[in-house]
């Protein structure tokens, strides 16, 4: 081995113990110093010592444990803890953008903080949590939430049938490609207000004349709560279908075709090849598809909140809209963010359970 490839070679350093003592105490005694700033801080919010005014205080102990978890690194591992410090300040401030807003809004979800209140922001405890218990509002919320996710069966079954047709020899296949995606072009906020409010319109909006034409004499469609739901899926479906459809385009051929002409030479129709080939084949790109797509439909809100605010009576809310309601109409701050955690919480329970089934499933078969 030649003197130049040693340069490469990084030992580890023989460190004595007391400079292993000395980067432990580094650690620990600043590690310490940000606990205590930050439990003096939240009992300053609870009113039980003296309240310092701002977070300010625990930043600049983070930034002091920061800097000594750094330091301590190289004191104690030499010129491996130099290496690790490529890393480690990257670290740490992603991981400080991801702890401080969390520790912050688990501050503000046990208060109750209603921004038109002269009495300002006081620690109440579970208080929100027993008033979301009693919510039926926020109950109908998540039901709702129920059926705007089973939606996306349909969806996909859509999407799937769209994505077949454009995957076949068909005339002006290019230009269908394109004229099916410029939906997804639009932002859900102009197609509620182009479609929702504008369209739709009970006295003067085009599909209103039209229902009045076909014999409809009062055509309302978000009075009635099933029907005004129906209009918020199909509206939404419409927007997002065509995601899912490039998706599953893509993954369509990606298929080899030897695959297909193999099970066609083999006797198989048409029906079969999809059940017993295609299908099979993008359960990967299926399962990916429709995970991403309920991950844009938890947070359906833009076109409920632009048509009808969640009405009638809530039949159309999500959850999303109602928290936005919960800030914006009712300035509950602290109520609102003890919701936001809940679903947040229910979000990962769920998707936790739906990954572990599907993998489950997917395993005899791969």
């Amino acid at each position: 081995m030649s003197g130049q490839d040693r340069l490469f070679i990084v030992t580890n350093d023989r460190v004595s113990p007391g400079r292993a003592r000395l980067g432990g105490g580094l650690i620990w005694g600043s590690f310490a110093l940000l606990v205590g700033v930050a439990a003096w801080q939240i009992l300053g919010q609870t009113g039980r010592v003296a309240d310092w005014g701002n977070w300010r205080p625990t930043l600049y102990a983070y930034c002091l444990w920061a800097t000594c978890l750094c330091a301590a690194e190289v004191v104690r591992h030499g010129e491996q803890g130099k290496r690790r410090l490529f890393v480690m300040p990257a670290a740490l401030f992603v991981g400080s953008m991801v702890f401080f807003p969390l520790v912050f809004g688990l501050g503000i979800a046990f208060s109750d903080w209603n921004l038109a209140s002269p009495d300002g922001r006081r620690f109440n405890g579970f208080g929100n949590v027993v008033r979301m218990w009693s919510d039926p509002f926020y109950w109908n919320a998540l039901g709702n939430m129920v059926w705007y996710v089973l939606a996306i069966v349909v969806e996909y079954a859509i999407a799937l049938g769209l994505a077949l047709l454009l995957n076949s020899q068909i005339r002006a296949r290019k230009f269908f490609r394109v004229a099916f995606l410029l939906p997804l072009m639009l932002s859900p906020v102009a197609v509620s207000w182009m479609i929702g409010k504008s369209m739709m319109e009970a006295r003067f909006g085009p599909i209103s004349r039209v229902a009045r034409w076909l014999g409809w004499d009062n055509p309302s469609f978000f009075g009635d709560p099933w029907l005004a739901k129906a209009v918020i899926m199909i509206m939404d479906a419409w927007t997002f279908i065509p995601f899912m459809m490039i998706m599953l385009l893509a993954g369509l051929q990606a298929i080899p075709r030897d695959i297909q002409e193999a099970a066609r030479v083999d006797g198989a129709n048409p029906w079969q090849n999809f059940w017993g080939v295609t299908f099979p084949l993008m359960l990967p790109v299926s399962l990916t598809a429709i995970m991403i797509r309920i991950i844009f439909k938890l947070k359906i809100a833009d076109i409920i909140i632009n048509v009808t605010s969640g009405g009638p009576g809530g039949a159309t809310d999500s959850v999303t809209s109602f928290i936005f309601r919960e800030y914006r109409d009712r300035s509950n701050v602290g109520y609102g963010t003890m919701l936001a955690f809940v679903y947040l919480v229910l979000i990962v329970i769920g998707f936790t359970l739906f990954i572990k089934l599907v993998s489950r499933w997917m395993r005899p078969q791969y």
